[in-house]
């Protein structure tokens, strides 16, 4: 049976960045097996987000990846995702790898895929996963029509996105850059 799972959300507004995933993991087309999980996270000491959807072990594993370019690079963002998404498309083994990641700093927000795809997105709201499209498109109504922070935005579009995608529950889990001294 095929493991499905998630939504993850990056919501950029003025000085705010912000990542936001769901709990569940689905088994076959049916089945929550687990509402709790946790697929967001910060790295480098809190200095940059980082969120999967796709297979858990998988997204370990490029999270462990992307720390490592992180460190070689300098914990430069870009440099490192470039640096991960060759490897990633070219190794033999990090191509079977079923997850895309999304991973913000202060400057940027990104999607990292299999593919060799590292996409900036134009308007500041991106989102993966099964719910992705569902968030995405809350999350651009909302950054354009609201004045809501980063935050209750990236909430609220993981909320209507738990609304419509049975992949996707309301146990949302947030991370955020911590402000600037």
């Amino acid at each position: 049976m095929k493991i499905r799972s998630t939504t993850i959300i990056a919501v950029r507004r003025e000085d705010q960045v912000v990542l936001a995933g769901d709990g569940q993991v689905t088994l076959g087309d049916r089945t929550a097996i687990k509402h709790g999980s946790t697929k967001v996270r910060t790295l480098c000491g809190g200095e940059i987000l980082a969120g999967f959807a796709g297979a858990a072990a998988d997204a370990l594993t490029l999270f462990e990846k992307l720390e490592q370019k992180l460190k070689d690079h300098s914990n430069q963002l870009l440099r490192a995702a470039v640096e991960m998404g060759k490897e990633w498309r070219s190794d033999r083994y990090l191509r079977r790898l079923e997850a895309q990641l999304l991973v913000a700093d202060r400057e940027l927000t990104l999607l990292i895929a299999g593919t060799g795809d590292i996409i900036e997105p134009d308007d500041g709201v991106i989102a993966i996963g099964s719910g992705g499209p569902y968030a995405m498109a809350a999350g651009l109504a909302l950054l354009k029509h609201t004045s809501l922070s980063a935050r209750e935005i990236a909430v609220e579009a993981m909320r209507i996105a738990a609304d419509i995608c049975v992949f996707t529950n309301k146990n949302i889990s947030v991370v955020e850059l911590a402000a600037k001294a």
